[in-house]
Order: structure tokens, then C-alpha cells, then sequence
């Protein structure tokens, strides 16, 4: 085993070939043999114990997996394409919200750290979720490593395994952006927005701190503290909430942004940062967790499911 490890982290190829039969196994080939709905209520089951309802589903998440399965608009494989929607974001709110970027490729041979800056930043692939590596030291990397990864992320469609059709037909690029740092050293707290029919209903914060005391805690839209989590690992039927975390400065300024993003809409989510009170975009995700996640206590997935009403389709 420990060979096999070493020769993954020395040859790009090698890492690739593993990791994209690997997904084609587990993912895209039950995928495309079983077709979306059945993988979804298959997945669903077995995470939540229960098959969704989807001919009249009354959970946010079971709702959540209907919008996957038949809203198919060409607008959300913009949102969701995390190089092409900073021209989006530019273009309607100013590019000064934008996290600057450095460099950027459609090729994952041109990652190398003579085509870089030396300064703290994060590779991205555009086309799925969790793709993306954070560098702070560049001669700490192991670039053959780093490319076998950006190669598997933009190969393997999130598609087959999320069944979020806005990834499907996501044109593969990579953009290398400055790593945001507050004065403090730490890592900036993302706020998320969730949004239902065009309505704020909540901020779900992800709070970074020093990475090694992680966690998430959800407000309302007055930041008024929420006695709920919607997560996808749970540790136990009850709600334990985290330390409280200040209303960011660019609040009300973020709200807006999300407002006009979530028009419209069925349901999304629009994250950012704040860094020193300074507004950075973070990205749109169309279906937080895939609709997978787990809200703790339950009621909280029929009380907001309440809220979202569905297209006629």
C-alpha cells in the first residue's frame, strides 16, 4: 500500500489513471446505468433511512432533489462555473469584489510554479466542488501531485456524482487566485446565503479560524442565532451550537449582492467573505450539499421545505 501511495504522489499519470477508474467504477458508470432519478432516490435512501417523495415532496431536501432532476436552465451552468461567472459578478456588482486572480489555464500541464507568482494563493478547477488546492509555500508542493489532482478534477464530471446537471456541460478551466488572509493569519469565515424563492432565510457560516477548530452555525437574516445544523456528517441527534461568530461589515452589502443573484429562482445559495471589512464573492451554488444534507433537529427540513414552491414542469 505504501508503494502504491508513493507512486501516485511521484507520477501525474499514474494518479489520474487510479483516481478516473476509480470514479468511473463508483460514480459514472452506475450513473449512467441506473439514469439520474434512480441514483437519486438510491442515494437518498441510504443517507437519510427513507425514500424521497417526489411526486409530492414536502422536505426542502426532497424538493431540493426534484430541482436537480428538472430544472435545467443554461443560466445555472454559469453560476456554477467558477471562471466564467467572475466576468458575471464583474460585469453586475464591480470587480472589486472579486478575489484577485494570477493566473489562469485551460491546460493542467501549464501548473508549474515558473508559470505562478511566489505568493500564497489557491488553484481551482472551475467544474465541480472541493476541486482546489491551497499553496502557501510553493517550494512545498509536490507539482506532480498537484497536476495528476487538477487532471481528476476536471475529468471527472461532478454530474455523474452529484446528478447536478449544471456541472455537466461546464467548459474545464483552472484559475489560480490570491489567498484571501486576514490580519489575524487565519483563513476568512465563509458566509453562505441561503436563499428560497428569491426570500433570504439564513446564513449558514462556515467559520475557518486556524483550520484546527472548524466548524458551521447558522443566523437569520436580522443575524439572529439559529438552533439548527444542516450538515452532512452527523455525529449525534442533537444540536450543539458553536461559538458565536460577529456580523461581518459588509452585511447588508452582501444581502443585496444575494438578492439580485437569487431573482427569480427556486432556491440558491451565494457565498462570500469578509476579510477586514473588505467584500469578497465567494461562488453560487445551486444545491447546497446536493440536497444531501442532514438538518438537525429534523423539522428544519419540513419548515423550510414549507417556504420553497416548486415550478409547474
Amino acid at each position: 500500500m505504501k508503494v502504491t501511495r508513493n507512486l501516485l504522489k511521484n507520477s501525474s499519470t499514474l494518479y489520474y489513471l487510479y483516481f478516473r477508474v476509480n470514479f468511473l467504477l463508483k460514480y459514472e458508470i452506475p450513473a449512467r446505468i441506473m439514469g439520474d432519478r434512480f441514483y437519486v432516490v438510491k442515494k437518498y435512501t441510504k443517507r437519510f433511512g427513507f425514500a424521497p417523495n417526489l411526486k409530492a415532496p414536502i422536505r426542502l431536501t426532497e424538493k431540493m432533489q426534484v430541482l436537480k432532476l428538472k430544472d435545467h436552465n443554461d443560466v445555472y451552468t454559469l453560476y456554477a462555473d467558477k471562471y466564467r461567472v467572475r466576468e458575471f459578478i464583474g460585469a453586475t456588482f464591480g470587480e472589486d469584489i472579486l478575489i484577485p486572480l494570477v493566473y489562469d489555464t485551460a491546460n493542467w500541464r501549464n501548473l508549474r510554479p515558473e508559470n505562478l507568482p511566489n505568493t500564497p494563493c489557491v488553484i481551482k478547477a472551475n467544474t465541480g466542488c472541493g476541486t482546489y488546492q491551497i499553496i502557501k509555500d510553493m517550494s512545498k508542493v509536490n507539482w506532480n501531485l498537484l497536476r495528476g489532482k487538477a487532471r481528476v478534477w476536471v475529468t471527472n464530471n461532478h454530474y455523474y456524482k452529484s446528478q447536478e446537471w449544471q456541472y455537466k456541460n461546464i467548459k474545464p478551466h483552472y484559475i489560480v487566485e490570491q489567498l484571501l488572509q486576514p490580519k489575524d493569519g487565519f483563513f476568512p469565515n465563509d458566509y453562505k446565503l441561503f436563499y428560497v424563492g428569491g426570500e433570504l432565510q439564513f446564513i449558514h457560516v462556515s467559520v475557518n479560524g486556524d483550520r484546527t477548530n472548524r466548524y458551521k452555525i447558522e443566523y437569520d437574516p436580522e443575524w439572529k442565532p439559529l438552533n439548527f445544523s444542516w450538515e452532512k456528517r452527523i455525529t449525534s441527534g442533537e444540536y450543539h451550537r458553536g461559538k458565536e461568530v460577529p456580523r461581518p461589515e459588509t452585511f447588508e452589502r452582501m444581502k443585496e449582492i444575494g438578492s439580485v443573484i437569487a431573482k427569480d429562482m427556486p432556491q440558491v445559495r451565494v457565498d462570500f467573505y469578509d476579510v477586514d471589512g473588505k467584500l469578497y464573492f465567494g461562488e453560487i451554488t445551486m444545491c447546497h450539499g446536493s440536497g444531501m444534507n442532514i438538518f438537525i433537529p429534523d423539522e428544519y427540513d419540513i419548515y423550510f421545505g414549507a417556504k420553497l414552491t416548486l415550478p409547474a414542469y
